[in-house]
């Protein structure tokens, strides 16, 4: 059997069959680069499907680095991003949505809590011995405190607030003293 196809023909064909071989392409690009993405949000500390315990160390060090990444995205999203005017998020509820994500993926917990400042939520007040403990600590003047309780390192870190976040933080302040929130990351270690 003889195909008689005018060029138009013959190369609207050409162009479906490598349409479909680019999809194909595409598809296959795509899932391997869904894969990198799986693979790289997978906590690499588990075994056997179970949580492997980091070192005391370890998890004293993944807090420090942690801190610093949240608390430097804290200043530089509220400077660039926040305007009180436009009705958006602030940038600590914000970090909330990614602090579930860190929970549900590698079991580490964060908590933001008031130090010497008014707490934006009043979820945000120290709760636990540990938290008033630590709020006193870093209204002292550290910059972090830590405890190892039951299998877990809890780590405070000092977060600054700058003049700017004052005008919500203190609004009614009569001095211009330094003003701190803190950060509680906690994460599950070794006995």
């Amino acid at each position: 059997m003889k195909l008689n196809f005018s060029p138009l023909r013959f190369l609207l064909l050409v162009g479906v069959i490598a349409g479909g071989f680019s999809i194909v392409g595409f598809a296959a690009e795509k899932a391997t680069k869904e894969k990198i993405c799986v693979e790289k949000t997978a906590s690499p500390h588990k075994q056997n499907g179970e949580q492997k315990l980091t070192t005391l160390k370890e998890a004293r060090e993944q807090a420090r680095l942690l801190h610093e990444a949240l608390h430097s995205t804290l200043l530089i999203v509220h400077r660039k991003y926040y305007r009180e005017d436009e009705k958006l998020p602030i940038p600590s509820s914000v970090l909330d949505d990614v602090f579930e994500e860190m929970q549900r993926k590698r079991k580490i917990q964060f908590r933001w809590i008031s130090v010497n400042a008014e707490a934006m939520n009043i979820d945000h007040e120290p709760k636990t011995e540990f938290e008033k403990r630590a709020a006193d600590v870093l209204s002292s003047g550290k910059k972090e405190f830590e405890q190892v309780e039951k299998g877990t390192y809890h780590h405070a870190g000092v977060i600054c607030l700058p003049s700017q976040c004052l005008k919500c933080h203190m609004p009614n302040r009569r001095s211009s003293a330094t003003r701190f929130a803190g950060l509680i990351i906690s994460l599950p270690v070794q006995k």
